[in-house]
C-alpha cells in the first residue's frame, strides 16, 4: 500500500492556492480540469518530496488534492476532516512568514515545536518542528490561542 493524496475541497481557488502556494510553500505538480464534470483538480506538494509533475495521477505522491468545484457550494465541517501535517526546518521562521502573509495562527508554537493555522476553506495545517524543540521564544511563548485548530 502507498499514501496517494489527502483531498480538500476549496470555495475559492485563486484564494486557496494563494494560501498553500504562497504563503504555505507548496508547488503545484499537476493539474486536471473537467469540463463535464464541472471541476479543477490541482495537486500541491512540499518541494522537499520529490515528486514528478509527468506522473501519472496515481504516482503523485504524497499530495495534498485541492478538489474546486465550478458551481458554488458552502462547506462545513472543516474541524472533522482532521489536520494536514507538515515538518518545517524552523517553526518560528515558518509562523513569522505566514503571519507577515496574513495568516492567523491559531495555536501559537509557544512550545518551540508545534503549530496550528487554517487555510481560507477552515481546514486544519499542523506544523511540526523538524527535530528537537526549539527553546521557547517571544513572542510565541507568550501568545495565546485564537479560534479553534
Amino acid at each position: 500500500m502507498k499514501y496517494l493524496h489527502t483531498m480538500v475541497r476549496a470555495r475559492d481557488l485563486d484564494e486557496t492556492l494563494d494560501f498553500y502556494c504562497n504563503k504555505l510553500g507548496l508547488v503545484e505538480v499537476k493539474r486536471y480540469e473537467s469540463e463535464a464534470g464541472r471541476f479543477t483538480l490541482v495537486f500541491l506538494a512540499a518541494p522537499g518530496d520529490g515528486v514528478g509533475g509527468e506522473a501519472g495521477l496515481g504516482r503523485l505522491s504524497p499530495c495534498v488534492e485541492i478538489t474546486w468545484n465550478w458551481d458554488p457550494e458552502d462547506y462545513t465541517g472543516g474541524r472533522n476532516f482532521g489536520h494536514l501535517a507538515y515538518e518545517v526546518e524552523n517553526i518560528y521562521e515558518t509562523c513569522q512568514r505566514l503571519m507577515d502573509g496574513g495568516v492567523t495562527i491559531n495555536r501559537p508554537p509557544s512550545d518551540g515545536h508545534m503549530a496550528f493555522v487554517r487555510s481560507p476553506d477552515g481546514i486544519s495545517i499542523e506544523l511540526l518542528q523538524s527535530g528537537d524543540s526549539l527553546p521557547p521564544q517571544e513572542p510565541w511563548a507568550s501568545m495565546e490561542n485564537i479560534g479553534s485548530w
